[in-house]
């Protein structure tokens, strides 16, 4: 019987060639759009899942409560509060701090090479303490975990940093430098972890190494908040989660006194932690919120093309109406005629899935090149379970429909003359056809509203200029070798204007803090951001003077430019009344005077509301070097930016992207 309905299958679907193909075209888009936002929401919906000890890993998060009532939410946490967590609470099974390095120097020397190989890694390296692998799950190729990251100058490497630092060489035991400041000996290798992690580290130092690469940072300060510094800790039992947390203001309290109402510390759940829009900092998340919506979109591609399915099926029953009326005539019964269609559609479906797999791989490429974090998109089990559910579902939703309205037709009827469908089916399928394109137009309309959202994204005024500006990693901020490589580049025709700063205008990173104005003796109620960097900061990016005069070179501060976002907040109408009044920061305990008024830019996404900035000098913390270049000719300038770094930088490692891509 099966084998009878297979080749019917077979002459029927080759008899009717547009419309097989209609049907396996329309699946098959319908499917790989379905299967790609699958893969997508399922990537994001199991990210740092791996973990054995995930309903009970919690990371430590800052809430700081200004005078004027804001809050500001942030990621990272005092890292003495690590040591204090595992030895004063009985209730938490292990605690450890991570500390990140945004930018870290890698030199390897190998036998029978005269000078070492380098490599910039860019957020992927940390200082930790060894007690955060009894809370994150890392699996270990080589070295002992208990004892790997005791010793200071000791760390441990992923098995790709060990075939990019080493080949096929064994890199146990083998030293590497960092930052050009310290050897370290690799003590342990790890398999890579899995992309679905928000801890993506591929190089753990030893936290006792910290003095040696960051000699100005103190570890036992619990006034340091810094960006890049994470508390991670295990709960014996997740039910003493509400205790822990009833005990942090005493915590606060005890280590911030009077200002223990503006530190405020909480748990989260590790679970939260990659769908925490509002932490400023870390890696890039996404809101639960997309996730739902993609979901119903992906739903609504595959009714779309089980509809068209139905519609066509449907739509073809009038011309086998004879085929189904003698079937029936010589002893097929609704339950033969309908495991007929029903292998029909199942094969055109096992042919959609087919192709829609296919569709997938040609699409995730694309994909990947536009995701923040590199290839998100992979086939799992649960792909594939999610693919078998699909075929399934869209073999019922759209084979069963057609199926039972064809084997409904009467012998009689179907042999005497042309078919003509009932008022009701009729009316069904004009409801389909409705609600198709209904589904339709929102998308339609959805797409319209994304467009205009990129579109205005790219078009908006940032207040600043992004074309044409390289961003160049600085590793030495000292004068000598400052001036001397902006010399070099000033060499070049194809060189507009150079500035070294901190950051650009707009930045993942926006530093603030407190500040007082005008003479006054208490502090303002509200913070003030910064943007460091040297006199061609105007000119480089193009930021507009709204009053007064640029800042003048120098390696220290010793006068600032603000925006109109603190006029506003200070509630100064004028630009011109707040020149020549005294600004007195938290970087500098020295009241200096206010030269100049920028014109307002965005220092973070358009997401987000400009906020009271300073510019000023500070040569000790320039991070980045800005070039503005003509727009001719950007490979040979770039190769000549690229040689006069290595001249001034050689045991350096040059990097650069465009600011208009960042």
């Amino acid at each position: 019987m099966l084998k009878n309905y297979l080749k019917t299958t077979l002459r029927n679907l080759r008899a009717k060639r547009v419309y097989t193909t209609l049907n396996i075209l329309g699946l098959s888009v319908g499917m790989a759009s379905g299967l790609l936002i699958f893969l997508f929401i399922s990537h994001h919906l199991s990210t740092d899942r791996h973990h054995q000890k995930f309903d009970r890993i919690y990371r430590i998060v800052t809430d700081l409560h200004l005078e004027d009532g804001s809050v500001e939410y942030y990621p990272e946490a005092p890292l003495p509060m690590a040591r204090a967590f595992r030895a004063d609470f009985p209730q938490i099974e292990q605690a450890a701090y991570l500390k990140m390095n945004r930018e870290l120097t890698v030199s390897v020397l190998l036998p029978n090479q005269s000078a070492p190989k380098r490599f910039l890694e860019l957020n992927t390296t940390a200082l930790v303490e060894s007690e955060l692998f009894d809370i994150l799950d890392y699996q270990w190729l080589k070295g002992n975990q208990k004892t790997a990251l005791r010793k200071p100058n000791t760390v441990v490497i992923t098995q790709s940093l060990a075939k990019k630092y080493f080949g096929t060489l064994d890199p146990l035991g083998r030293t590497i430098n960092l930052d050009n400041l310290t050897e370290a000996k690799i003590t342990g290798v790890l398999a890579d972890p899995p992309k679905t992690t928000n801890t993506d580290i591929q190089l753990f130092i030893s936290a006792a190494t910290l003095p040696r690469l960051i000699p100005d940072f103190d570890v036992n300060d619990w006034w340091s908040l810094n960006s890049t510094d994470r508390v991670y800790l295990t709960l014996k039992n997740p039910l003493s989660a509400a205790r822990l947390e009833a005990a942090l203001p005493a915590l606060s309290k005890k280590h911030f006194a009077e200002n223990a109402s503006v530190f405020q510390f909480h748990i989260q759940p590790l679970a939260d932690v990659h769908f925490d829009v509002q932490r400023i900092g870390g890696s890039p998340t996404v809101r639960p919120s997309l996730l739902w919506s993609l979901g119903a979109v992906g739903l609504f591609l595959v009714l779309i093309a089980c509809i068209n399915f139905i519609n066509l099926a449907t739509a073809q029953a009038l011309s086998r109406g004879k085929e189904i009326g003698i079937r029936k005539t010589l002893g097929s019964t609704k339950r033969h005629i309908r495991g007929q269609f029903l292998l029909e559609t199942a094969l055109i479906v096992l042919i959609s899935a087919v192709l829609a797999v296919i569709f997938a791989l040609i699409c995730i490429p694309i994909f990947n090149q536009w995701l923040p974090n590199g290839p998100m998109f992979q086939f799992t089990p649960q792909a594939i379970g999610f693919l078998l559910l699909l075929v399934v579902l869209v073999t019922v939703l759209a084979g069963g429909y057609p199926a039972f309205v064809l084997s409904g037709f009467s012998p009689w009827a179907a042999l005497k003359g042309p078919l003509v469908k009932s008022r009701k089916n009729l009316s069904l399928r004009k409801l389909l056809i409705m609600f198709q394109f209904g589904i339709c137009q929102a998308l339609l309309v959805g797409t319209l509203v994304v467009t205009h959202q990129i579109r205005y994204l790219q078009d908006s005024d940032l207040g600043f200029s992004k074309n044409n500006i390289v961003i160049i990693n600085l590793p030495d901020p000292s004068k000598t070798a400052l001036s001397a490589f902006k010399n070099d580049l000033r060499q070049s025709p194809y060189v507009q204007s150079i500035s070294a700063c901190y950051r650009p205008p707009a930045a993942a990173v926006m530093n603030g803090g407190s500040f007082k104005f005008g003479g006054k003796s208490t502090w303002e109620t509200f913070p003030i951001r910064e943007r460091l960097a040297d006199s061609g900061y105007l000119t480089t990016f193009d930021l507009h003077l709204a009053a007064g005069r640029n800042i003048t070179e120098s390696d220290t501060i010793r006068e600032y430019l603000v925006n109109e976002a603190l006029l506003k907040k200070l509630n100064i109408k004028d630009s011109k009344q707040i020149l020549g009044r005294k600004l007195e920061t938290y970087l500098s305990p020295v009241a200096l005077p206010i030269v100049g008024v920028v014109k307002d830019f965005h220092l973070r996404s358009l997401h987000e509301t400009i906020q009271p900035c300073f510019i000023a000098t500070q040569t000790a913390r320039y991070k980045k070097v800005g070039v503005q270049i003509v727009g001719q000719h950007p490979e040979q300038t770039l190769r000549f930016i690229e040689q006069s770094w290595q001249k001034r930088y050689p045991n350096e490692v040059f990097t650069y992207e465009y600011l208009d891509e960042q």
